[in-house]
């Protein structure tokens, strides 16, 4: 089942189990359950005696099957194959069953023991789905960690019945008891967060006691990152408050800009980015959303407030808060996110095979989606408001080449329609004649560019006419102290390089500020370090 190198693979990581496993399958006679008793062959011989296979396992979804300890017959279960992006789950699933330690804070371990109550979640992903993973593991750790809770991992592609009858129109997806819980990429500790309602109150309460910081990064993605590792470097206190560290790099399937990496995909990079900034001594406050901020006062301490109701001080402030994917703003979008309206076509992709879908934009990103979505839906429509499409050239004529795509130019969406359930058509005007449309179809990718993340700070730091941060070339805002980089800003050209640079000016920047405004702990760390 597995080629030469994944066996390998596979064969080395086994070597790191400390107790036997079991896997109980539920086979049929089917292709689907022959490749998975031919992946499970593939596990046992990898774990060189410590795994052993029962196929007499009855579960109702075939093929599917069980990763338990031995003398168990519960576990983390797999209903299809954990392939593709979903092969490294697979792995850490049974290395965590066979007591390998996860590489979790021992603060979020005692959290997963302590969750009170009894969990049933059901997870749909899809193997190209490269946000899947972050919740596949997390749930699948939950279960291994905590008997009251248990965790199903579905492959839609393989139980697609399943999945127009409970309308997954987007992954990952997780239910809990049957009812829906949430979509989309979550990690282990807004999961555990969700479920133990003291956490942020707890978390809340560590905050508000911190000292101020010299350096206080608003954000986790590449211009953060590189701010606080900056920062670091030189020696004072830095903190980072991110709501999600890598920020919309998790989204990004393949970078192939990203200079001396011919190719990696986002969550990889954004993993990176963590890590090495754990390197330093930053002090990272996750899944912490700001509110407000409020210019120094007579103190001296620039303060940002927290939606869980903490507030945080530092001598300077860099705002990376980065920006997120814009929405349409017609009738029926919000009423059919994720019941047909999407925005990730690698992730969601799948789940509209052999359907009629629509992606909204004629840029770099719209013609990429179109052209990955040719190739699993039946027909693809291109709706460009503009006369042309901005796409690059190279990206067109591979467009134009494929014969199941269809452009239109000039065309402004005005109704997201469906029956209640899930999308069934839009319409669209002409913008030329001023004729109204309607195109019957099953899916609408949304692809038309970016919006800042930076309502709150209206009133607080100038914004352009966009909502863009106004900065200067040395990432300075008009509030003295309040340094911004990346995305949020009026940075020409948004890409992940230049966010990096900006974020490494900004912290330079405010190592200056701290320095000609003679602050004490400043002094002392070059001191120590000089």
């Amino acid at each position: 089942m597995l080629d030469a190198t994944l066996k390998t693979q596979l064969q080395q990581y086994m070597g790191l189990l400390r107790q036997p496993l079991r896997l109980i399958a539920s086979l049929d006679d089917s292709a689907a359950s022959q490749e998975m008793r031919g992946l499970l062959d593939d596990i046992v011989t990898a774990g060189n005696g410590k795994i052993s296979l029962d196929a007499s396992g009855t579960d109702a979804r075939t093929p599917s099957f069980v990763i338990a300890r031995e003398g168990q017959d519960h576990g983390v279960r797999f209903a299809g194959l954990p392939l593709g992006h979903e092969f490294e789950s697979l792995v850490l699933a049974l290395l965590w069953t066979g007591g390998h330690p996860p590489k979790v804070p021992q603060e979020t371990i005692d959290g997963i023991k302590a969750i009170d109550g009894t969990f049933a979640f059901e997870v749909y992903m899809s193997l190209s789905c490269h946000n899947c993973p972050d919740v596949v593991q997390a749930l699948a750790l939950m279960a291994i960690l905590n008997p009251n809770i248990s965790t199903t991992v579905i492959e839609g592609g393989t139980f697609q019945q399943e999945v127009e009858q409970r309308q997954v129109m987007a992954v990952p997806m997780v239910f809990q008891g049957g009812e829906m819980f949430d979509s989309g990429r979550m990690s282990l500790e807004q999961i555990v967060a969700r479920l133990d309602t003291s956490a942020t109150q707890r978390e809340a309460a560590k905050i508000a006691a911190k000292d101020a910081f010299d350096v206080l990064v608003v954000g986790g993605g590449p211009a953060g990152a590189a701010a606080a590792v900056y920062s670091a470097r030189k020696g004072i206190r830095t903190g980072v408050a991110a709501e999600r560290f890598g920020g919309q790099v998790l989204d990004t399937m393949s970078i192939e800009n990203f200079i001396s990496v011919p190719h990696t995909e986002g969550p990889k990079l954004a993993a990176a980015l963590e890590q090495h900034v754990r390197e330093y001594e930053v002090d990272i406050m996750n899944l912490q959303r700001a509110r407000k901020l409020v210019p120094a006062g007579s103190d001296g301490l620039v303060e940002v407030q927290l939606e869980n109701g903490a507030s945080l001080k530092s001598k300077t402030v860099i705002l990376s808060t980065g920006a997120r994917w814009r929405q349409m703003n017609v009738p029926g979008e919000d009423q059919y996110r994720n019941k047909g309206v999407a925005y990730c076509p690698h992730c969601d992709g799948p789940l509209f095979k052999g359907k009629r879908v629509a992606v909204i934009g004629g840029g770099n990103s719209g013609v990429e989606a179109a052209i990955d979505l040719a190739g699993i839906v039946s027909h693809v429509t291109v709706f460009e408001f503009d006369s042309q499409l901005r796409a690059d050239q190279v990206l067109q004529a591979k467009l134009h080449s494929l014969p199941n795509v269809k452009v239109i130019l000039n065309a402004q969406t005005t109704e997201v329609l469906g029956d209640g359930q899930k999308v069934n058509g839009l319409v669209y005007t002409d913008r030329t004649g001023g004729d109204s449309h309607r195109v019957e179809l099953e899916g609408i990718f949304v692809q038309i560019g970016l919006l800042p993340n930076t309502e709150w700070l209206k009133g607080a730091v100038e914004l352009s006419n966009r909502g863009e941060i106004l900065i200067d070339d040395r990432g300075q805002t008009n509030v003295p102290g309040v340094f911004a980089a990346g995305d949020c800003t009026t940075v020409p050209y948004k890409q992940i390089i230049i966010a990096m640079g900006a974020g490494s000016t900004a912290a330079l920047s405010a190592f200056d500020h701290l320095i000609r405004s003679s602050a004490p702990a400043v002094a002392t760390a070059v001191a120590e370090t000089a």
